[in-house]
């Protein structure tokens, strides 16, 4: 299973290999944004609006840290701790040298996305005089690995596994819509197309990589995959407010103004059919490879809100 169309392509096309290092330019003075407005789901609330401009811009810039600093950890903490297991020969799947190449390749390539981004944000906290708000990422990930652990108990390496199998066949807004957004600083929308042309290759390799492990198991065991799936899909997705809670106390909201604009821009329906939107190519990866057809799937998906009758229409 390799991801490349020859040894040579990863060389001379991953990220870490040909990519410049991307700096922040004397865009600031000319009223670049941080992050598309759109992006930003309480950023037009009312309560944000009536804030001071200078508050409001530190309120996009953080937003911007929180995106870039969740790459950091998540490529770290979650997607590299399952690959090296993958490249090393320690997640339990029967995989061939070829894939395990890749593996090692792609811990390259999450350790740069990782690098990069706080590169990204040293720089335009450092230009802006705007420091990051605080980030623990231990809770998200304590979220992910609870999953795991109600679902497969005894096998962490499994859960880990399919954390970033789901994880990497997501398709969210964000990296198909910076890059293209020309009023962001082009340091950002730089450093997020080229974090979106290696995420296509990592895709492919994953949902191979999912191919191999689900073929390799009992019957028992894709039940309890496939029980699991669902509860990895809606924690990876679903908003962690946590974040967005302090930086809105940072710009001088008070604790019940915050819970105000997060439940005007939040809104569960909202977050539900985003939810859905996001997961379609990794819900279609799980219909052609059976996951669906095992029995209790189709009852957890439907009860995680994650079916709809687009699944497996092909567009």
């Amino acid at each position: 299973m390799n991801a490349d169309s020859g040894e040579r392509d990863w060389y001379a096309k991953a990220g870490v290999r040909r990519d410049p290092r991307r700096l922040l330019r004397d865009e600031l003075r000319t009223g670049r944004l941080y992050f598309p407005p759109a992006l930003i789901p309480y950023g037009a609330h009312p309560m944000v609006r009536a804030l001071p401009a200078e508050a409001q811009e530190a309120l996009a810039a953080r937003h911007l840290f929180q995106y870039l600093g969740f790459t950091t950890h998540f490529e770290t903490q979650v997607v590299n701790r399952a690959t090296q297991l993958i490249a090393t020969g320690g997640c339990g799947v029967d995989s061939t040298a070829d894939t395990k190449l890749d593996a090692f390749r792609i811990y390259c390539d999450e350790g740069y996305h990782a690098l990069y981004s706080f590169d990204v944000i040293r720089q335009i906290a450092v230009a802006s005089g705007i420091e990051p708000v605080p980030y623990e990422f231990t809770p998200f990930r304590e979220r992910l690995d609870a999953i795991g652990m109600e679902a497969l108990p005894g096998q962490p390496v499994l859960a880990q596994l399919l954390q970033v199998v789901v994880f990497e066949t997501l398709v969210t807004a964000i990296l198909n819509e910076v890059p293209k957004d020309e009023r962001v600083l082009g340091v950002v929308r730089q450093t997020v197309r080229d974090h979106a042309r290696d995420e296509g290759w990592h895709h492919a390799f994953f949902s191979r990589f999912f191919r191999e492990l689900w073929a390799q198991q009992s019957r028992a065991q894709r039940v309890r995959i496939a029980r699991c799936l669902p509860g990895l899909i809606r924690s990876s997705l679903l908003p962690d407010l946590r974040p967005v809670r302090a930086t809105l106390t940072v710009a001088g909201l008070s604790a019940a103004q915050v819970e105000d604009v997060l439940r005007d821009s939040y809104p569960q329906a909202e977050s539900e059919r985003g939810m859905r939107t996001a997961a379609r190519h990794a819900l279609r990866l799980f219909e052609e490879t059976g996951v669906l057809a095992v029995d209790g799937a189709q009852y957890a998906f439907h009860a995680a809100g994650l079916l709809d009758e687009e699944i497996g229409d092909g567009s």
